[in-house]
């Protein structure tokens, strides 16, 4: 039976604002509204097991109707909620205002449950821990519980992704031991906030975090592409020329992309194609999961978008 990829942090309901007419500030603003299911832990585990990969999510649901509706399609999906957390409240919801040209004008999040998956929590479900082909967190948990699963993956080998999600979220884990993160996903905002005064050029911040011991950083350059960078090499790819329809989950796609690669056993490089080539076809529907696409239909994407 195949390890499970688990991901640990947001499960929110995605209420988005597509502005109709250029943004306006201090008035109202014509828009049409879509709900769809969200939040980056969550997306990314709804993407992977639409593309065949078994993956269990531990996240936090609340006990009202939004609960029951993103339970549901996470189930529908395929994902294993075992022991995500149910509690009395409101489920969290992402509200974001979208651009006429589909780019994020600004978010807001509402959830205040994210400490129930504390260290503790996580040491009582050790045994499902230990059966993970892969841990990705994002970075809406507590840095604490972030210390904790860095800690499990240092002793059990099984390599850990943290997702910074934003800057505010990114600052969290400052100033914690990184050493044995395996993979870190900032983008060029995100990237500065995880390091110290010091290091003010991108390349000065990319080394500091490998000094501190993080194996590979993965730099999100938004239309410029991405690029991963280790100690012993750096690795480039540039980004698909698209049209854009709605850039909510593009980045949380481009992780459920490389993560299906390194569970097939590709190289970096043609993970990083997956990567892209998914994060393409988000951008180009409304909401954040590829629904149209089974394993199958993304790999014989790469092609499409990057031809020999």
């Amino acid at each position: 039976m195949p390890k499970p990829v688990i991901c640990i942090g947001a499960a929110f309901v995605d209420e988005l604002f597509h502005a109709n007419e250029e943004m306006m500030i201090g008035t109202t603003n014509d828009a049409s509204l879509t709900k769809t299911a969200g939040g980056v832990s969550r997306n990314i585990a709804h993407q992977l097991a639409l593309l065949g990969v078994d993956v269990q999510l531990i996240s936090v649901f609340g006990n009202d109707s939004d609960g029951d509706w993103l339970k549901q399609a996470c189930r529908l999906a395929g994902v294993n909620l075992d022991i995500s957390i149910t509690r009395q409240g409101l489920t969290g919801k992402y509200t974001g205002i979208l651009n006429v040209d589909g780019s994020l004008f600004t978010a807001f999040i509402s959830n205040e449950a994210f400490h129930l998956i504390t260290p503790g929590y996580l040491e009582k479900n050790k045994e499902l821990l230990q059966n993970a082909s892969y841990l990705l967190a994002d970075a809406n948990i507590n840095a604490d519980t972030g210390e904790w699963l860095l800690a499990f993956s240092n002793q059990t080998g099984i390599p850990i992704i943290l997702e910074p999600v934003s800057v505010p979220q990114s600052k969290k884990f400052r100033n914690i031991d990184l050493r044995g993160l395996h993979l870190l996903t900032p983008n060029e905002d995100e990237l500065p906030a995880l390091c110290s005064e010091k290091a003010l050029f991108t390349q000065h911040q990319i080394e500091e975090l490998i000094n501190k011991g993080v194996e590979n950083v993965w730099l999100h350059n938004g239309k410029l592409g991405s690029a991963i960078y280790n100690k012993e090499r750096s690795i480039t790819l540039h980004a698909p020329e698209i049209e854009i329809v709605d850039c909510t989950g593009a980045g949380d796609g481009s992780l459920s992309g490389f993560i299906l690669g390194k569970t097939l056993g590709k190289e970096d490089v043609d993970c990083l194609k997956l990567a892209h080539t998914l994060s393409a076809e988000i951008l180009q529907v409304n909401g954040a999961i590829a629904t149209h696409l089974d394993q199958q239909k993304l790999l014989s994407l790469v092609s499409k978008y990057y031809p020999d």
